[in-house]
């Protein structure tokens, strides 16, 4: 039995079981049960899963070991990348919502010209002025984390990790 890998993956999931119950605690009116399948948010499951696999490998192999130093290296890429490009890629998609909303607003007349006429390269679905089709086109809004909660998540991994080790294994 692999325990390294069970602990990760326990990780992962105890990390996004608990977004619910800390968003709801947070901020009520906003907490919704699909939190728990999503990216992102309060704590970061990629930072559990990650610390927790470093945690378990010292555990197991001692801090001198080469697996626990390639496992640091692949941790600090993945947490460092939640917290730059895909918070940043995150927050572009917001933008890029917010802007197509208004120019479908701006140009509700206009829009009743098929997009063929204008440019085929457009998806019909990104101009329809319901906006039906075009809200599940939509990439999650919140792709990436705070540096908060890349923290809590790479705290939680290593509780989780030492919970498995001392009381489970």
């Amino acid at each position: 039995m692999n325990q390294i890998l069970i602990i990760s993956l326990a990780a992962i999931i105890f990390t996004q079981v608990i977004k619910f119950p800390i968003a709801y605690f947070f901020n009520r009116k906003s907490a919704k049960v699909n939190i728990i399948t999503s990216t992102g948010g309060m704590p970061s499951s990629h930072s559990a899963a990650v610390s927790s696999l470093i945690s378990s490998l010292i555990f197991e192999y001692g801090f001198n070991s080469p697996l626990v130093a390639i496992a640091t290296i692949f941790g600090v890429i993945i947490m460092f990348d939640s917290m730059g490009v895909r918070r940043q890629s995150g927050e572009q998609g917001i933008v890029l919502d917010e802007l197509v909303k208004h120019y479908i607003k701006l140009h509700n007349d206009e829009l009743d010209i098929t997009v063929s006429e204008k440019d085929e390269d457009i998806n019909p679905a990104i101009l329809d002025t319901d906006l039906s089709a075009y809200h599940q086109m939509i990439v999650k809004k919140y792709l990436g984390h705070k540096p908060s909660e890349v923290i809590i998540g790479t705290l939680t991994g290593m509780l989780v990790s030492t919970f498995f080790t001392y009381v489970v294994f």
